[in-house]
């Protein structure tokens, strides 16, 4: 049976090619983007295109998870609708480059509430659904910076990816004793077939800005350059999406706790292999066993 599905951030990259990947394997997708009918009206437009030509249930929802009125609102139409929810997809997020110190604090506050705060939002306006179903996925859309090997001049998205990370481990075992599964897709670096360097932001301190181009040149320009050189060319960001079919229709309790999409093979893996086995003995040790998934070293 096809599950009911969320996804944020879906007007574009990951999270549009994920709406269209689940929908085309038989889900209610419900793709989540802010401004419907402004900025991204045209994305629902091309939306509604596809689900008719495919002959899929995709459909576009009001989502801004900067807001948790928006987050309460599109998850309270899809309960109304569908009468239940069975999985969440964090995928919103927002990339700036520069120099850490040109951002001021509240750019930094502004990276984090798309990345991590928004992913609060929308979980408390979901979990209550999901805990009382004792039912349910919640997979977010990380990235291998969080423990890859990271360049210069992103540590803003670099920070915020992390700490969305952290989030969802903890959320795994505070969620587990619900029925409700977590699994985190770990996308590398790429830097085409999506809009993530294009569209990123910039520091708003020019000044500062200046001073590190005294020293680094256009070393801070060619970031995006230096690491689509470690790119295949045939790599394809819609392996992101069938990745997340993947770990969707896979059966519940048996869902893997990470997955790495990594062309570029920064290193993420083989740390976080380490990582998530140090958390499966920690918690072996403290007698916590139950909090584990059935697969958790996968």
């Amino acid at each position: 049976m096809g599950k009911i599905i969320v996804i944020t951030g879906a007007s574009s990259g990951f999270g549009a090619l994920g709406a269209r990947a689940l929908a085309d394997a038989g889900h209610t997708v419900y793709a989540g983007m802010r401004q419907t009918t402004g900025r991204n009206a045209a994305a629902v437009a091309e939306l509604d295109r596809y689900a008719t030509g495919h002959g899929v249930d995709l459909r576009a929802v009001e989502l801004d998870v900067s807001s948790q009125e928006s987050a309460d609102a599109a998850i309270g139409r899809v309960i109304r609708e569908q009468g239940r929810l069975d999985v969440v997809v964090h995928n919103a997020g927002h990339m700036v480059t520069g120099p850490a110190e040109a951002f001021t604090p509240e750019q930094f506050a502004s990276v984090y509430d798309t990345n991590v705060l928004g992913t609060q939002r929308v979980n408390r306006a979901a979990l209550p659904q999901l805990r009382s179903q004792r039912s349910g996925l919640l997979l977010w859309v990380g990235s291998s910076s969080t423990r890859g090997g990271t360049p210069p001049f992103l540590a803003p998205y670099f920070a915020a990816k992390a700490a969305m990370d952290a989030l969802a481990v903890s959320y795994a075992a505070e969620l587990i004793r619900f029925g409700i599964d977590t699994s985190i897709v770990v996308p590398g670096a790429f830097t085409s077939g999506t809009n993530h360097f294009a569209n990123a932001g910039s520091p708003d301190d020019e000044s500062r800005v200046a001073d590190y181009a005294d020293r680094y040149g256009q070393l801070m320009a060619e970031v995006g350059g230096r690491l689509a050189a470690l790119v295949p060319p045939d790599a394809d960001p819609g392996a992101v999406a069938e990745a997340i079919v993947r770990v969707v229709d896979l059966p519940a309790g048996a869902r893997p706790f990470r997955v790495h999409v990594d062309p570029s093979r920064d290193g993420s893996e083989v740390v976080s292999t380490v990582a998530d086995r140090i958390r499966v003995e920690f918690l072996h040790r403290i007698g916590l066993d139950d909090l584990l998934a059935a697969d958790s070293s996968r």
